[in-house]
Order: structure tokens, then sequence, then C-alpha cells
């Protein structure tokens, strides 16, 4: 498999082979196994003590002649508190249990999170496969809406510019017809969303992969290095990758190990 490397001023150099990475075989069920066992999910529950903070006594004796007992009241034996005594009178209201005023839950959540397991191996492959979609136009074009047509999958810079400006420029020569994809754009979102924790709404834009030795930082780009890459970072499949040409070689060694 084949792509075009660009220079760092976003003009066509030639076209360079990709690693054998790209050609791994797409098993879109491994991702989003992989996905879902990434995601965190919050836990939830009620407060522990909830419903048993009552001065209520436990079981109440039945017995005949016993202190506070429940002997000839005709009463169940549940727990319960004292609202008033009058002497050996008590006025008692049920606390603590599920089906009293107050009480606990009967059943409440947990509060345990489940966790997902998933093999190694497995990880690998989702990795890869997330990777290998970015080489596919039609991964691209079910991802995005607005694209009919993607001839660019995925692109090869020689070397990253030094400046965000500079990115900017040369990520505009490269697509030139995307740029409300390429870079982020973030907006209040119309609605009650906005009154609900879910005030911006905002795309992905571009990834860029580079390698560990390339240092360069870019406000408001994803740029990120071979090793750090997770499932988040390309699922859905088919997210417009940008790959350096140091990373391609990064990749390829490590395929190698």
């Amino acid at each position: 498999m084949k792509s075009t490397l660009y220079s760092t001023e976003g003009k066509s150099l030639k076209e360079i082979e990709l690693p054998k990475i790209f050609e791994t075989e797409i098993r879109e069920d491994i991702v989003s196994k992989y996905f879902e066992s990434e995601r965190l999910v919050q836990p939830y529950s009620s407060y522990a003590e909830a419903g048993k903070r009552h001065s209520a006594s436990g079981t109440i004796s039945h017995q005949r002649h016993k202190w506070k007992g429940h002997y000839g009241r005709g009463i169940s034996r549940i727990p319960r508190k004292t609202m008033w005594r009058r002497g050996t009178q008590f006025f008692w209201i049920g606390a603590e249990v599920s089906s009293t005023r107050g009480g606990r839950r009967a059943h409440p959540p947990k509060g345990i999170g489940r966790e997902k397991k998933i093999n190694k191996k497995e990880i690998q492959l989702a990795i890869n496969s997330a990777l290998a979609a970015t080489a596919y136009p039609s991964f691209i074009i079910s991802r995005y809406s607005s694209i009919e047509k993607f001839d660019k999958a995925p692109a090869v810079i020689e070397s990253l510019p030094e400046k965000t400006k500079q990115l900017k420029s040369t990520l505009n020569s490269i697509y030139p017809n995307i740029q409300n994809l390429i870079f982020k754009n973030k907006e209040i979102r119309a609605g009650k969303g906005n009154m609900r924790g879910r005030k911006y709404k905002s795309n992905a834009g571009i990834l860029i992969i580079k390698s560990e030795k390339e240092k360069q930082k870019f406000s408001g780009i994803d740029v990120k290095p071979v090793s750090e890459i997770t499932i988040a970072d390309l699922y859905p499949l088919g997210r417009i990758t940008l790959y350096t040409k140091q990373a391609l070689e990064e990749l390829n060694r490590e395929e190698k190990k």
C-alpha cells in the first residue's frame, strides 16, 4: 500500500510505501470490544448509611413483663424509634427497614463497576485495525457524512513545522476543501443541553501522529506520539489522520519486533 509524501509546506513530493501494519485485516468487532473495555463507567450508588441513621432499636421483644416490650400490643417486631413516652407507655414509629417512612432502600445500587476484560493479542489487533482504517477512504467517508470522496488516506508529511500558524497553512494546502473537519470547531449547543452540563459541542479535528523524537507541540490540534495512541483517538474508525515520516519508520520497527 502506498501514500503521498508532502513537504513541510504542504506540497506533494512523491509516493512512499506504507508499513505492513496498514494491511491488517480490519476487525470492527474487536475494535468495538476494546473501546467498550476502555470506557470509564462511573459507579453509581446511594450513601451507605442512608435510611440507617435513626435511634431505633433492633428486633423488639415480645416476652412478657419485659421493659419496652411489645407483648400484648399486637404490633410487629420491626425496629422502632421512640417519639414520646409516659411512664411505661411508649409511642413508637417504625424506622430503618425499607417498608417504613425514611427507611433504607430495599435493593440500592452497590456502586461496583464491572470491569470488562480483553486479551493482549486482541488489544494489539484492535490498535492495528484502527490504524489500518485510517488508510481506507471507505471508513473515512462512513465516519464523516459531509465527505463524498476522499483520496488522501493517509497523508504523510516529511516533518512538522515549528509553529502552529505554519502547521495550519500546511494543513490547508494538503486538505483544501475540508477545513471545517480538519480544525476543531467549538460552539454553544442550542436548546436545554447548555443548562445540563453540555453547553459546548465540538468536533474531533485531525489527528497527527508523530515519533518520539519529534517534540513539536501545537494548540488546538491533536498531536500524539506513536506510543501514546489510544483506541479513543481512533474510534469510530476512519478518523482523518496525518503521519510524519519518522512515525511510519517507528511503526515499521515495532512491527518487526
